[in-house]
């Protein structure tokens, strides 16, 4: 019996109920402890003083470690020790590519990057290849690969340090077989985007991510969503979602998620639950009605949120649907006619049918904040509402995010404050509900700086401790763990992360629940959060004492159909 197996061999030894001293191989037992601290195991369950104990990628055990050697020793007294936080959504998909440190979300304890809402980084087809290669803006880079999984093996291959993990974006799927016309995908068409979906879960996708309220994801109708759905289900996957209104037909657009739940028996999650818009705030209490029963029924439905009253996206947005179809080429050359423009504007200025303003849900300009342009003749306007943008040029809100549009070449990054801090506290009391930033993960150098992100990009598992946990008490710190490590690691059907326990892979996090905070703002987004000291992924230190290690030890997590 070599050592690994000896050591992950024995439930004694995890155990260690005499305290006997372990043999150690040359001197050398265990690659690192982490000594002293309050465990917190991602199950829920409450903190307990215990070690927890590395060698190689794996945990070897969780207990009393204090007579086994080891060449590190981290002392975690007065911390509270977890496994890694999973982000549910994660835009780290290009910032990964220019700086694998993942910065932001490391010193956060984010150990795992989910992606894939909507859109995936593959499979691509030619179009959609050089539209991807000309819609890049600060960030420039080659596109060697094509298929789902060639994306994260080039990650992997590069470094990160991560892990990463992604659904197949059913607006991904679309593009590749139908464009972006809105029309039903054909009977051969909707075959081959099965297919694709088939092709990449064997590649590692979770499941499919939809977002139903851009074009042309939101061209979809439930039927086909559905068919992708059970594609993936085949091998075990999931489905998430940006539903199709989470705005005047929240509630209806929660019965699509629940329907394709029912109808194909996967798991359905939906992304940062909200209604938004003042009008719909009273919805937020009969939507978890909804998704009770719909479990109690059997339905295995979930939900994430991220920890502010604002979101972010684009101008798009803003835009009724139909004006978007065929690209971004098209959407620009339309908003070029004045016929065209003429009716957009009233369309942005009256109340939306069958697609989701969230201008409007804002409440005004005031409410809406520009924070990525690509244009660098615009980056000036970085920071400034759109009421600010709108009065220096003497134009109209409606007018102002057309022009802003045409002159950038890009949809134009914008923060909408929608949303209502009493239910972002209820969503988060309900018992299904996961975190996700939303956002890239980055660092306050560099081309990084030539954007402003959300300031969840920074600080949203920070602050869903220290607001929501500490300073509020909406959930106890027990709690709180298991929403960020052991929840999103059941729902993505991951059988050895988001738990500390022995065998499973040593991604661990240690953090003052009494300090963690975040720092970042709207006004000045680029600011790390603090609190969290020590971070292990796949048993290597990225964070020592707060500060980065560069060590880049992040792999491909592949979900449940994966064949090699």
């Amino acid at each position: 019996m070599d050592r690994r197996q000896f050591l992950l061999g024995s439930a004694a030894m995890v155990a260690l109920a005499a305290c006997e001293t372990l043999p150690v191989d040359g001197g050398r037992l265990l690659d690192a402890v982490v000594r002293g601290g309050t465990v917190y195991d991602g199950t829920g369950a409450e903190g307990r003083r215990a070690d927890v104990g590395i060698s190689g990628d794996r945990i070897v055990a969780v207990g009393d470690l204090s007579d086994v050697a080891a060449s590190r020793v981290v002392d975690a007294r007065g911390m509270a020790v977890t496994p890694g936080f999973i982000n549910m959504l994660s835009w780290a998909n290009e910032s990964l590519l220019h700086d694998g440190l993942s910065q932001s979300d490391i010193r956060q304890g984010v150990t795992l990057e989910v992606m894939g809402e909507g859109d995936s980084m593959g499979p691509l087809s030619p179009r959609t290849k050089a539209e991807m290669i000309k819609q890049q803006s600060d960030i420039k880079y080659d596109v060697p690969w094509t298929t789902f999984g060639g994306y994260f093996e080039l990650l992997e291959k590069r470094g990160i340090s991560t892990n990463v993990a992604s659904y197949v974006g059913a607006a991904t799927i679309r593009m590749h077989e139908v464009g972006y016309d809105n029309r039903k995908a054909t009977r051969k068409e909707l075959a081959r985007m099965q297919d694709l979906v088939r092709a990449s879960m064997r590649e590692g996708a979770m499941g499919v991510g939809s977002s139903l309220i851009y074009a042309p994801g939101s061209f979809a109708n439930t039927d086909e969503l559905v068919a992708l759905t059970a594609a993936a289900h085949e091998f075990g996957g999931g489905y998430i979602s940006h539903i199709r209104s989470e705005a005047d037909r929240f509630l209806e657009a929660i019965d699509e998620l629940i329907v394709i739940g029912r109808r194909t028996g996967a798991p359905v999650q939906m992304y940062h639950m909200k209604p938004a818009g003042q009008a719909n705030w009273n919805k937020s209490q009969a939507a978890i009605d909804k998704m009770n029963a719909a479990r109690a029924a059997g339905v295995d439905v979930t939900a994430n949120i991220y920890t502010y009253t604002a979101g972010a996206t684009g101008l798009d947005a803003a835009m009724p649907l139909w004006v978007q179809e065929g690209g971004h080429d098209a959407w620009v050359a339309r908003l070029k006619q004045p016929a065209v423009r003429a009716r957009v504007l009233r369309e942005m200025r009256g109340k939306p049918v069958g697609w989701e303003n969230l201008y409007r849900a804002a409440g005004g300009p005031d409410k809406v904040i520009l924070i990525a342009f690509k244009n660098d003749k615009l980056k000036l306007l970085t920071g400034k509402t759109l009421a600010e943008v709108a009065a220096l040029r003497g134009t109209s809100p409606e007018d102002t995010m057309i022009d802003l549009v045409i002159e950038d070449g890009s949809r134009v990054g914008a923060a909408y404050f929608v949303m209502d801090e009493a239910n972002i506290r209820r969503n988060i009391a309900w018992g299904w509900t996961s975190v996700g930033s939303d956002a890239e993960s980055l660092a306050p150098e560099g081309v990084f700086l030539k954007s402003n992100p959300h300031p969840r990009a920074y600080g949203c598992f920070a602050r869903f401790f220290a607001k929501y946990v500490r300073e509020e008490r909406v959930i106890s710190l027990a709690e709180g763990v298991r929403r960020v490590t052991g929840l999103p690691a059941a729902n993505l059907r991951l059988k050895d992360r988001g738990r500390l326990a022995q065998g499973l892979m040593a991604d661990v996090v240690v953090f003052d629940p009494d300090k963690i905070q975040d720092h970042a703002t709207f006004a000045k987004p680029h600011q790390y959060s603090t609190g969290v000291s020590q971070v292990f992924v796949n048993g290597v230190q990225v964070l020592r004492d707060g500060e980065h290690t560069g060590a880049k030890p992040g792999r491909f997590v592949r979900g449940p159909g994966f064949k090699v």
